[in-house]
């Protein structure tokens, strides 16, 4: 640890005026070369302890340092855009009152979430106008085409300025009829920072998932009696607990049963066992984010993978296929019975799911992994090179990549 510091603060004499440099000269703005420059050496001292320091730190850290900026100035290009646009869609009457909280952001999320529109509409125009995702990235988290998700967020819009939907956080009779499109808003929008799915981007975006938890706490501020709000914040601080141990020093994605337990955040996995712990003690019938935070809590609470309780984790995901009979739960249920009872069960569950998730690359990943273990290894090299063809994030197609050399 000691020299991996050491390492560190060597780069940070002799590479921070040049790699500020560089980012000023190529973006024209100091402060941001300065920012993506801070972000990029965090980002060492986060992931170098981990993963060791790369064969070369000073091109690590400017590589790293122009993502930073890359994503700093898409975002706030976008942020702007999508306030006036939200404020646009309303005419050009006075705004409305605030409401109890005075969260700009928050105002256009419920705006967005209007029962009004249909639940998979309000989520992905909430996407597109407060989240800044592009509509290649909302498309990919709904597994629908481009040209369509364009289209449905083109008609809320339109439907939105049409019925006059007021911009500020309903009343609290309101909020029974809009949260769940909230929820649904902010756990995508935590997704999409948590492993992004573009190609040219950081793998991982800090930014976005502290800025979903941060709302997803004010949600919570105006409805603390609600299990799916605190259910939704148990599995977001669950989650972004174990980011530092998500990406290796050389970008490529670590799987939960490899990653370094020891660099998890302990103080983010207390406070989500806590509240994972107290819906559990509210004799409620959990939702479908309860059900996941608290196999969230399973994988957290066990020293190794090798501990963890995959016959807990499987009754969980039983009950949560009750709730949301979707595909992906099922593939996720198939991964947890590999563990539980081989992956040829596994594998048979996996194969059922084809025709629905052929375009989904963690399908492909998933059934590829299983194919390995059952020594299928032509299958498998098959199934891989899918999985990477439609992996979105580089990370993650570099993980695989790795997986699939391997098998030679």
């Amino acid at each position: 640890m000691g020299d991996v510091q050491e390492a560190i603060t060597r780069a940070h004499r002799a590479e921070w005026a040049r790699v500020v440099a560089s980012l000023t000269k190529r973006f024209g703005d100091l402060d941001i070369a300065e920012e993506a420059a801070a972000e990029a050496f965090a980002t060492a001292v986060e992931r170098w302890p981990a993963g060791g320091v790369p064969p070369n730190p000073g091109a690590w850290l400017t590589t790293t340092a122009n993502r930073k900026a890359i994503d700093r100035i898409r975002r706030e290009s976008k942020r702007g855009d999508k306030q006036q646009e939200a404020r646009m869609v309303h005419g050009d009457g006075p705004p409305e009152p605030p409401g109890a909280i005075d969260d700009e952001r928050l105002r256009m999320i419920f705006t967005c979430c209007h029962p009004a529109l249909a639940m998979r509409t309000r989520v992905a125009l909430t996407l597109r106008m407060v989240g800044g995702l592009t509509v290649p990235e909302i498309a990919r988290a709904f597994l629908m085409q481009e040209a369509a998700t364009g289209q449905r967020i083109t008609r809320a819009k339109a439907k939105i300025k049409a019925a006059r939907i007021p911009y500020r956080v309903p009343a609290a009779a309101d909020l029974p009829a809009r949260v769940s499109g909230v929820l649904a808003v902010l756990y995508l929008i935590f997704n999409e920072g948590y492993l992004a799915t573009g190609p040219d981007t950081d793998p991982v975006l800090p930014g976005l998932t502290a800025e979903a938890i941060r709302l997803t706490r004010l949600v919570r501020t105006l409805m603390p009696e609600d299990g799916e709000v605190a259910g939704l914040l148990a599995l977001m601080l669950l989650t972004e607990a174990r980011r530092a141990a998500r990406v290796s020093a050389d970008g490529e994605l670590v799987p939960l049963g490899e990653q370094d337990r020891g660099t998890w955040d302990a103080a983010l996995i207390e406070e989500g066992h806590r509240l994972v712990r107290e819906r559990l003690a509210s004799g409620e019938a959990p939702g479908r984010y309860q059900i996941l935070a608290a196999i969230n809590a399973v994988h957290t609470s066990a020293r190794d993978v090798r501990g963890t309780d995959w016959a807990q984790v499987v009754a969980l995901y039983d009950q949560l296929a009750r709730l949301d009979p979707s595909p992906i739960v099922a593939l996720n249920r198939a991964i947890a019975v590999a563990e539980l009872d081989g992956p040829e069960a596994a594998l048979a569950a996996v194969d059922r799911l084809e025709e629905r998730l052929a375009g989904y690359h963690a399908y492909h990943a998933a059934r590829a992994d299983l194919l390995r273990r059952l020594g299928r290894v032509r299958e498998s090299r098959t199934a891989y090179g899918r999985a990477i063809e439609l992996a979105g994030n580089t990370a993650e197609a570099a993980y695989l990549t790795r997986r699939r050399d391997r098998l030679d």
